[in-house]
């Protein structure tokens, strides 16, 4: 299985972006499907996460802005994040389960200017 990130990049304090990850190989079903994301000089943490019966999460410091969602037939989760702050710069990864084994994706950077 492979996971393919994408949609970093640079934006403005107050910009929104959307991140994609889609996963490929063989796969049976994913279950669950999260973001992480590791800020410089921290530990990786938990941004959002979602079942495939629609089910989601989120990290209280993103509550309200950010907005994962998931393609089951494309094997895609998304992450949409909006009014988006320096804070939230940071390498985002995608990271899936699919019949007890986990696979991440190789990160893709988000930088916020202010």
């Amino acid at each position: 299985v492979q996971l393919q990130a994408s949609g970093g990049g640079l934006v403005q304090a107050g910009g929104s972006l959307r991140l994609s990850c889609a996963a490929s190989g063989n796969i049976f079903a994913i279950n669950t499907m999260v973001w992480y994301r590791q800020c410089p000089g921290k530990q990786r943490e938990l941004v959002a996460a979602t079942t495939r019966g629609g089910s989601t999460s989120y990290a209280d410091s993103v509550k309200g802005r950010f907005t994962i969602s998931r393609d089951n037939a494309k094997n895609t989760v998304y992450l949409q994040m909006n009014s988006l702050k320096p804070e939230d710069t940071a390498v985002y990864y995608c990271r899936v389960f699919i019949r007890g084994d986990d696979y991440w994706g190789q990160g893709t950077l988000v930088t916020v200017s202010s």
